[in-house]
């Protein structure tokens, strides 16, 4: 097991979920390589797989005065995902991509050394092929997943596109949940950055300008209308979706986005050929009534691979 993970808790998974065909993976990721079979490519980039990583902190909600409990996100996420969704449904019919369950992250003692722990990890999975997709946790470690993409796979003349679903902007200046994409910005290498779903309630006029300043939209577009580029990530905090929904998130909206709205981005984001990058954030189960969030965390998830499935047939079949 790779010394900056821990083992992923999994319960009983039954032949009939899909959640049987994960792979949980006990080897440290650069042994990956010996995968020999490119299934999709990005811009160039060739994946023989996906990788779920457990992005299981969440001292970042607890620095913005969150509610906390967001650090269980990952647990309860596989809890949701085992029971949900049939081996052989309609929508992943013909999905023989593997998937690596390699564990979660070991938080550290500050929050910027558990944001160098997942870079690390991050990039050893990219290096070996695999495609991150994370679950947490607080939302700023979306950061040091991106921050990774940044530096394996963006260049001067390609930087990467990030389009995120949040009731936040989350560019606040100080160390917490709300800093991600300002870190991001801040970092370099980042072209474009959409944010829809955002709670004009909840975000200051300092925080907007300084986002629109450094390139960052407010987006209302269709997911038909996904922007083209070369590459992107895509991130979703939870706490875009009405409470109603989703009540067990960090920061819950009495009014956000339905469920079915968000799942028809989370298809249209893995079908789109630029994506190589996606998370879903802020799961925080203590705060979860009968486990909705949980259950709605990895219907996205699956909603993803429905489009990721039809990105490879596209690609195999332009081939």
């Amino acid at each position: 097991m790779h010394k900056l993970l821990t083992r992923p808790q999994w319960p009983g998974r039954s032949q009939a979920r899909w959640s049987a065909k994960i792979i949980d993976y006990q080897r440290a990721p650069e042994s990956l390589h010996s995968l020999n079979q490119a299934w999709f490519s990005v811009s160039g980039k060739p994946f023989f797989g996906l990788a779920l990583l457990g992005l299981a902190d969440d001292e970042g909600v607890r620095l913005n005065g969150g509610r906390p409990g967001a650090r269980l996100g990952p647990d309860a996420f596989r809890q949701a995902l085992a029971a949900y969704g049939a081996a052989g449904a309609i929508a992943l019919n013909g999905l023989e991509l593997p998937v690596f369950d390699v564990g979660n992250i070991c938080p550290a003692a500050t929050l910027d050394e558990t944001h160098s722990r997942i870079s690390q990890i991050v990039s050893e999975l990219l290096q070996a092929g695999l495609m991150p997709i994370g679950v947490g946790g607080g939302h700023d470690l979306t950061f040091p997943v991106v921050r990774s993409v940044i530096n394996e796979l963006a260049s001067p003349g390609q930087p990467l596109d990030g389009v995120y679903f949040d009731a936040h902007l989350d560019v606040r200046e100080q160390a917490g949940s709300g800093m991600p994409f300002r870190r991001l910005i801040e970092h370099g290498g980042i072209g474009k950055l959409h944010v829809l779903g955002m709670d004009a309630l909840s975000n200051t006029v300092a925080h907007l300008r300084w986002f629109e300043n450094n390139g960052g939209h407010l987006a209302a577009w269709s997911p038909s209308d996904w922007p083209q580029s070369s590459l992107q990530f895509v991130s979703i905090c939870l706490d875009v979706v009405d409470m109603a929904q989703a009540p067990g998130v960090s920061a819950p909206a009495p009014v956000g986005w339905s469920a079915a709205r968000l799942a028809e981005y989370a298809e249209a984001a893995g079908r789109n050929p630029a994506v190589c990058c996606f998370d879903i954030m802020e799961l925080c189960p203590p705060h979860d009534e009968k486990g909705r969030t949980a259950r709605l965390a990895a219907h996205l998830f699956l909603r993803f691979l429905a489009g990721l499935n039809q990105r490879i047939a596209d690609q195999q079949g332009a081939a």
